[in-house]
């Protein structure tokens, strides 16, 4: 009978599903979202609600993740609205006909490029920055003018209800809805046929997702991971360094797409820089981090154990304990690391640091040419010679030099992985870009047809065609 009970909710769970993505499929095709003015209110509507609703996402995001105020207007809120910001001022422009050449063998002619919406999207956002990386990308459907239907991560359920509770609040359904659950939920919404789905999270479901997309051949973009390598050489400024690896690797406990994953440090200087990156922990994070009320913790018993078990004591510098508690893992730094070590097997997504000690930046190069291609890379050098080399020849999404993190805090770049991190990017035009197709379109005059194109072809057509044609 349970079964027959469970078989039962899921037919009804797929069936309301299908019926939503109908109905923003009717919707769509209304015509309403077309209207530049349309979307403009909506991303309006939707940066009051974001002011309006900031003090229960708070609550929330500190309920999931135990992020601050600081922290969750700094590294989520804040960032939405300097994206939805930039989005309403240059929309309109990033909306019109761009013309573009037309050759001379088109003559009498123009040509140019209409961006239209995909139509129905689906956005399928991770829990570890609940509130961005589910709104960053909506953005972008909207401004481009799709209908999209959200599905948030059942591991941070305080901030996907309230996001839930929001979107409700100022959007219809049919318009812009959220669903909320867990594998059967999403297992459900990729069954269904949508015109671009947007995915961030992790290698293995990003492949699933790629997998399903493939059957109804919906484009998609995919945000995935990766362990970032932090390059450390010998003209770097170590105290600086320190404290920006720091801030970009225990922010959020560690549980960023983009934090430093290890450091490959010179040995000339590598421990000069361990000493440094724990002086730095106890700056910012006090002699016992677990009691600073502003540091994160895990999502959840599942990735507190599996953090704690990439811990070795015998490598461990500083840190190296938790609370299970209240699943918080103190910043921890394991020296001594070979790639051959447990925390050198996955992507960490934890407070945990591994250093790797290499000879010469040489190795360091030939280290990470070696791995597969990470979402971000982060160079700490002030030789113009290295940061070119690694920046012209080392394949990877995005990164910073001599800082960590910040290159995805701005909507003038597009932010993306590439390989085994991921396809596609977004983040200001490169959003609107990701959710519209672009139209080619040649308009052609009738006031003059020139016969060369048309049979029967003739000697003098062919010579002038070779003169328009090279």
């Amino acid at each position: 009978i349970a079964q027959c009970l469970v078989g039962s909710e899921m037919c009804i769970r797929d069936r309301d599903i299908e019926e939503l993505v109908r109905r923003q499929r009717d919707f769509f095709n209304t015509g309403c979202t077309i209207d530049i003015s349309y979307r403009m209110q909506a991303l309006k509507k939707l940066y009051a609600a974001l002011k309006a609703w900031e003090s229960r996402l708070n609550a929330a995001l500190k309920e999931d993740l135990n992020k601050s105020v600081h922290e969750a207007y700094m590294c989520e809120t804040g960032l939405t609205m300097s994206e939805l910001g930039y989005m309403i001022k240059h929309m309109k422009k990033w909306s019109r006909r761009k013309h573009v050449r037309t050759p001379l063998a088109q003559f009498a002619a123009k040509s140019f490029v209409v961006k239209e919406p995909y139509g129905v999207t689906l956005v399928m956002s991770p829990w570890n920055y609940p509130v961005l990386l589910t709104l960053e990308p909506l953005i972008g459907a909207i401004a481009a003018g799709n209908c999209c239907i959200i599905k948030p991560s059942a591991y941070s359920p305080a901030t996907s209800a309230v996001i839930k509770a929001m979107i409700s609040d100022i959007f219809p359904e049919e318009y812009v809805a959220v669903v909320l659950g867990g594998r059967k939920e999403n297992s459900a919404l990729l069954d269904q046929k949508f015109d671009y789905i947007f995915f961030t999270g992790g290698v293995s479901v990003g492949k699933l997702v790629m997998e399903k997309a493939s059957k109804h051949l919906t484009p998609v973009t995919l945000e995935l991971g990766g362990k970032s390598p932090c390059i450390v050489d010998h003209t770097a400024d170590i105290k600086m360094a320190a404290k920006r690896i720091v801030f970009g690797k225990y922010l959020n406990c560690g549980q960023t797409c983009v934090a430093p994953d290890y450091i490959l440090a010179e040995k000339s200087i590598k421990d000069e820089l361990v000493d440094e990156i724990i002086k730095q922990i106890r700056l910012q994070y006090g002699d016992e981090p677990l009691d600073n009320k502003n540091y994160g913790k895990m999502i959840n018993e599942k990735h507190y154990n599996r953090v704690m078990g990439l811990i070795d004591k015998n490598k461990t510098v500083t840190g190296g304990y938790g609370r299970k508690a209240s699943l918080q893992i103190a910043p921890t730094v394991l020296d001594g690391v070979t790639e051959n070590d447990a925390v050198m097997q996955e992507e960490i997504f934890g407070p945990v640091l591994p250093v790797i000690e290499v000879s010469c930046i040489d190795k360091a190069y030939e280290f990470v040419k070696s791995k597969p291609e990470p979402l971000a890379l982060y160079l700490f050098t002030s030789d113009f010679d290295t940061e070119k080399r690694f920046l012209n020849t080392v394949p990877f999404g995005g990164g910073c030099v001599n800082d960590t993190i910040i290159h995805l805090a701005t909507s003038a770049m597009g932010f993306g992985g590439v390989g085994n991190s991921g396809m596609g990017s977004y983040h200001g035009k490169k959003s609107f870009d990701t959710f519209s197709h672009e139209k080619s379109i040649v308009k052609k005059y009738t006031w003059l047809d020139l016969p060369m194109r048309y049979q029967p072809y003739k000697k003098m057509y062919e010579k002038l065609i070779r003169m328009f044609i090279r």
